[in-house]
């Protein structure tokens, strides 16, 4: 069994998280860079399903770095066990196999169910100003902006006559 850590590169515990995977076993340790505003956020982890094999062991340190939304981190769970594959997480102490598997299933459904759809996510510790700056830099336009980000059109533009205001003060 192939033991593959993965690791959101987002904060400073980036680093703990890495060797606390390697404390854990893992044989490779794959790194998700910061996605830029155009860019896939989970290309390192769309890899990894891609090639993961027969009872090798996706590791994470904690559920949210699979997805942003109860959607997502049941997508990754479907793919793995359409390999034959696991996941296990090590904050709370949890994997898709046994009983626990269906415990953490039947928990991200019951989250889902309530869930808006198409779950807003924004990366850690980046402001909604931010997202929106970043999106308009890569030549977004407002309405789009406010399509990506699940805002209003007013939310965008408030925010961005706010920016500007404070740059010409």
């Amino acid at each position: 069994m192939l033991r593959i850590g993965y690791v959101r590169l987002r904060d400073e515990r980036s680093a703990d998280d890495t060797a606390t995977l390697k404390a854990n076993g893992c044989h490779v340790v794959r790194a998700e860079e910061p996605a830029g505003p155009m860019m896939d956020e989970s290309a390192v982890l769309s890899s990894i399903l891609d090639f993961i094999g027969e009872g090798d062991q996706l590791v994470v340190t904690r559920l949210e770095h699979l997805g942003g939304a109860s959607r997502d981190v049941l997508d990754v769970i479907d793919r793995l066990e359409e390999r034959k594959a696991s996941v296990y997480i090590v904050e709370p102490e949890i994997s898709s196999q046994g009983e626990g598997g269906r415990a953490l299933r039947a928990a991200l459904q019951a989250v889902l169910a309530v869930e808006p759809m198409g779950g807003v996510r924004r990366r850690r510790g980046q402001s909604a100003v931010d997202e929106i700056r970043a999106l308009q830099a890569a030549g977004v336009g407002p309405v789009e902006i406010a399509r990506r980000l699940g805002v209003s059109r007013m939310t965008v533009w408030r925010k961005l006559r706010d920016v500007e205001a404070r740059a010409t003060a």
